[in-house]
């Protein structure tokens, strides 16, 4: 077997010895299960890591497996539980306001599109399906950042800084000011501030230990989503993410969620 056609096959081995029994894994575990030399294992780990199929906790040293599956698997997201279950809810709010709604997750100092209702208006806006944006200069990742511990929050908020793709300057004092305030509403607006003339407004859904786990936002053009009407648009958000709470439960939700979320 060509040594290239071995690389591979060893790298695949070694994604495919995670499991739902065993999401996390050490380095030692991992060689032991594929039967390779840990400095073998290590290598690929680490180009698996840097291509985003591999997760590395760097408080625990586990591995899992990373959200770029997710993004190549996009033809086929809609079989994946947690979009299955989320539609009707997104369609329920975007047929409320007929503008585009989406699901978004927390994915290290990004926010993860997992889905996306378009709005059937001439003008829209609407993100992909995989897509990934810095988290504080959207709505969603906002709406989840916000009831983070601070200590958690602050790496991001650094990170979103240093690639300076915000259309408005803030400084980390400011940012954290910010997230004080989304608390204290319970929704985040986001207004032009990543792209020019397009406002959102999002809300977090909790777990039963009131942790934020995903957010749902609704997006638009400024003409229509103009400032007057943001908060509306966020109480109806926090509306709806309380029926989910009801209607599924923390518990469930928080289960449905986790197989989507990576560890941090």
């Amino acid at each position: 077997m060509p040594q290239s056609v071995r690389a591979v096959e060893r790298a695949l081995d070694i994604m495919l010895c995670f499991s739902r029994e065993e999401p996390t894994r050490s380095l030692t575990q991992i060689a032991e299960a594929v039967q390779m030399s840990k400095t073998t294992v290590h290598r690929l780990l680490t180009t698996l890591e840097s291509k985003r199929f591999i997760t590395r906790d760097k408080a625990t040293g586990l591995y899992r497996l990373g959200f770029r599956l997710i993004e190549m698997a996009s033809l086929v997201l809609q079989d994946i539980e947690l979009q299955r279950w989320a539609v009707p809810y997104l369609q329920r709010l975007s047929s409320q306001y007929d503008e585009t709604v989406d699901m978004s997750i927390l994915e290290g100092s990004h926010v993860m599109y997992l889905e996306v209702i378009e709005s059937s208006q001439r003008v829209k806006i609407a993100a992909a399906v995989g897509q990934r944006l810095p988290a504080y200069f959207t709505a969603s990742g906002k709406a989840i950042l916000a009831f983070l511990p601070q200590k958690t929050v602050l790496p991001i908020l650094e990170k979103n800084l240093a690639e300076g793709n915000s259309l408005v300057k803030r400084t980390i004092p400011e940012m954290l000011a910010s997230l004080g305030e989304i608390r204290e509403r319970g929704y985040a607006i986001a207004e032009e501030e990543y792209e020019p003339d397009i406002n959102a407004v999002a809300a977090p859904l909790f777990d039963a230990d009131h942790n934020p786990i995903a957010s749902i936002a609704i997006v638009g053009p400024s003409f229509r989503l103009s400032r007057n009407r943001l908060p509306e648009m966020g109480e109806a958000i926090m509306q709806l993410t309380h029926d989910i709470s009801q209607e599924v439960g923390e518990a469930s939700l928080a289960t449905i969620v986790s197989k989507s979320r990576p560890v941090r």
